[in-house]
């Protein structure tokens, strides 16, 4: 193995630094949610003295019989005072073997674009279940959120099982159940886990009220998961931020470079390449990293700076890419769109679309479905999209767009859709039509 043929183990994590996990939790309302992620952080060791010290007082203010570990992740006064979680909230902490970025996201049905937010880089999705009230229209609605993200990873936590008297065939039935509606979605295996978030059982630790159960804990769990997604196997796609021109003096007076975050792929010197949507080919010169000049390769997602042999007209928002593997050049777009302003979506509505480091003008040409999560019917040609609302449209573009479809790549198959007059961000998009497991067109 030469430097120039970099292969999967060169994204191994350097010795003494863990690998990441990016993972969402999701559940109905008092499910519990809260309090599982505050019984993770807790018994993580993750918490500041200050931040359990806070809880501690607040919850003998309250009378309580004893800590209530919910308001480690119920941040805002709003969501103490009503008792859900009505924002999305990163918690990020560690153990020996890995380091997580967790997205708290609210179960609300009117927070569903919320949810969007927070599993749409997630490589896991911990989804809660009380075990009393079993598999809801919520627990559906996030397992069909999930599915249209592609989130690689699912966990079932089938919680407060301490409240069903800790009865394997309640675990198993909730199990088997919600196992069959993730197949219809076309997600990938399930895990499931009977949990006691109040008490900690299969959290952390394993309960010993449960010895039927032999399976991980959550934390176990999310430590062994393999992240199989590795961005540096994917077709290279370079969006250029920032083009660095030649200085007047110094020893930068001929240096000419396109810097931004190689998000897809590999890239090496003396590779054919071409700059979309132009079409102006070249081959990479030299790559240069922080401290690091004319280095062999670039691997996602290394920030670098592209010297190419030619002298070409590139500005921020064009993509490098490797002329062997272009993405497709579209100004017809059909996307997958979850509705996330408050004002409806309507067709002939002129938008700008941002994707990477550019940005279009678009029109949404028609909506062609909008999606009925709870039956996995998808109505055709409705009038409009409402705020959480997913469907399916068909947008133009005022320019050619380098477009990858979002079942390919989840990071360059995405986009939004963005308010021309005040910038506020109206819709996330997948580019790909809408396909959920078994959805079909309502009659």
């Amino acid at each position: 193995m030469t430097p120039d043929h970099p292969t999967s183990h060169h994204l191994e994590a350097p010795a003494g630094r863990a690998s990441l996990l990016r993972l969402a939790t999701a559940g109905s309302v008092d499910d519990g949610k809260s309090t599982l992620v505050g019984r993770l952080l807790h018994d993580c060791r993750a918490l500041l003295a200050d931040q359990l010290a806070a809880v501690e007082r607040i919850s003998r203010e309250r009378g309580l019989p004893a800590t209530d570990l919910a308001l480690l992740t119920d941040g805002l006064r709003a969501e103490r005072e009503q008792g859900i979680t009505i924002d999305v909230a990163y918690r990020y902490f560690a153990t020996a073997r890995r380091r997580f970025i967790l997205a708290d996201t609210p179960g609300h049905v009117q927070y569903t674009r919320n949810m969007v937010t927070g599993a749409s880089t997630a490589d896991l999705a911990v989804i809660l279940v009380d075990a009393h009230h079993g598999v809801t229209e919520q627990t559906r609605r996030h397992a069909a959120v999930a599915a249209l993200l592609r989130v690689p990873h699912l966990v079932l936590a089938v919680n407060k099982m301490d409240l069903a008297g800790h009865d394997e065939s309640v675990f198993a039935a909730i199990a088997d159940e919600f196992t069959g509606y993730a197949s219809r979605l076309g997600l990938p295996e399930v895990v499931p886990i009977p949990v006691s978030a109040l008490h900690g059982d299969n959290v952390v630790t394993p309960s010993a009220s449960m010895d039927w159960y032999s399976g991980p804990t959550l934390l176990e769990h999310l430590e062994a998961v393999e992240v199989a997604e590795d961005q540096s196997a994917r077709a290279a796609r370079f969006p250029v931020q920032y083009v660095l021109r030649p200085q007047t003096t110094g020893e930068f007076r001929d240096y000419r470079g396109y810097a931004g975050r190689l998000v897809s792929g590999v890239l090496r010197r003396g590779e054919p390449v071409v700059v979309l949507p132009g079409g102006q080919r070249s081959t990479v010169a030299a790559i240069d990293r922080l401290g690091e000049r004319d280095v062999d390769f670039a691997v996602a997602p290394q920030s670098v700076t592209l010297r190419l042999a030619d002298d070409l007209d590139v500005s921020r928002g064009d993509v490098i890419v490797p002329q062997a593997s272009p993405p497709r050049l579209t100004r017809e777009v059909t996307a997958t769109v979850c509705h996330l302003a408050d004002r409806p979506l309507h067709a002939g509505d002129r938008v700008l679309l941002r994707h990477g480091s550019s940005t279009v003008w678009a029109v949404v040409r028609s909506l062609d479905s909008r999606l009925d999560i709870g039956t996995l019917t998808a109505d055709p040609a409705p009038t409009s999209l409402s705020a959480n609302e997913i469907g399916q449209l068909t947008l133009r573009t005022a320019a050619p767009l380098p477009l990858d479809d979002y079942r390919t790549d989840r990071l360059t198959g995405s986009f939004l859709l963005v308010d021309e007059a005040d910038g506020a961000t109206l819709a996330a998009g997948l580019a790909g039509a809408l396909e959920l497991g078994a959805a079909r067109h309502g009659d």
